[in-house]
C-alpha cells in the first residue's frame, strides 16, 4: 500500500468515528431532553405555598421561637435529670429563683 492510500484510508476511519460519536451524542441528549420533559409531565414539580404578609410571618415566627424554647427547656432538664440525679439541674434553678 502506499502511503496516499494508508493516509486516506485513515482519514476515512477518523472521520467514520467521529461522525458515530457525533450521532450517539446528539441521540443521548435528544433521549434525555424527551425524558426529563415527561418525568415534568407526570411528576410537576410543588408549587410554594403563597407568601404570607410580613406582619402575620413575624408573628407565627415569635409563636414558633417560644414553643421551641419551651421544648428544648424540657430537653435539658430531663436530660440533666437523667444525668446528674436531678442535683445539677435543681441547683440551676434555685440560682435563678434567688435575687
Amino acid at each position: 500500500m502506499q502511503d496516499t492510500q494508508l493516509m486516506t484510508e485513515g482519514v476515512a476511519l477518523m472521520g467514520l468515528g467521529m461522525g458515530i460519536v457525533f450521532v450517539f451524542l446528539t441521540v443521548l441528549v435528544v433521549i434525555t431532553t424527551l425524558m426529563s420533559k415527561i418525568i415534568g409531565r407526570f411528576f410537576p414539580e410543588p408549587t410554594a405555598p403563597p407568601a404570607r404578609p410580613p406582619a402575620q410571618a413575624a408573628a407565627v415566627a415569635a409563636a414558633d421561637d417560644d414553643d421551641l424554647m419551651v421544648v428544648i427547656s424540657a430537653a435539658v432538664h430531663r436530660y440533666r435529670q437523667r444525668r446528674c440525679g436531678g442535683a445539677f439541674s435543681s441547683q440551676i434553678l434555685n440560682e435563678k429563683d434567688t435575687p
